[in-house]
């Protein structure tokens, strides 16, 4: 029988979260959800580093700090019940390695609730200014059904706004697969 690896959104972010992130650094988990991304990230930044999560869903929060818990991980990061769009109050501008984003819907959650351009778009620009310099940030645009399509639609004509001189930008559609599949991006600050 022949088996062949899966190759989706979330394996090539993150394969280039694991080869990015250091012992040491400090990275954002915009969208907690079930913790899987704080986790990663967390054995990535090693006991001298920190991640810090968002998500403004309760379940998403206690998720993600059992699966903390669980790896025993929590010494490494702080989990608020708060929006992304408040990062800013955590950091500082210039000292993140690394912060990943995954738009759309809590897995196995409410498909009513989830993430909107209206507070979407402010996080990213938020993150922007705290990534330090060849820090990336990850999206992973999850959308489909009723729900995910305006959010879509506006990050996608958001993006190409972003400074050229300071950040690039990868966008890196599946094209041949189809019902609605995730769309992986990536943003270096550097040229």
């Amino acid at each position: 029988m022949d088996r062949r690896p899966s190759f989706s959104a979330l394996d090539i972010i993150s394969k280039v979260i694991r080869e990015h992130v250091k012992e040491g650094d400090l990275c954002i988990d915009a969208t907690a959800g079930r913790g899987n991304d704080t986790a990663m990230l967390c054995e990535l930044v090693g006991p001298s580093g920190k991640v810090i999560a968002f998500d403004i869903q309760e379940d998403a929060v206690r998720s993600t700090r059992e699966l903390l818990e669980k790896k025993e991980l929590s010494d490494r990061a702080e989990v608020h019940l708060e929006s992304h769009s408040e990062m800013k109050k955590y950091a500082q501008p210039g000292s993140v390695s690394c912060i990943t984003f995954n738009f759309g819907w809590l897995p196995k959650g409410d498909h009513n609730i989830f993430t909107k351009k209206e507070t979407s778009i402010p996080a990213i620009e938020a993150g922007l200014e705290l990534l330090k310099e060849d820090g990336i940030m990850t999206l992973i645009l999850y959308y489909g059904r009723e729900t995910g399509f305006e959010e879509k639609d506006a990050l996608l004509e958001y993006l190409p706004t972003i400074d050229s001189s300071k950040y690039t930008v990868v966008e890196m559609p599946f094209v041949n697969r189809s019902n609605c599949p995730p769309i992986p991006i990536l943003i270096l600050k550097g040229r």
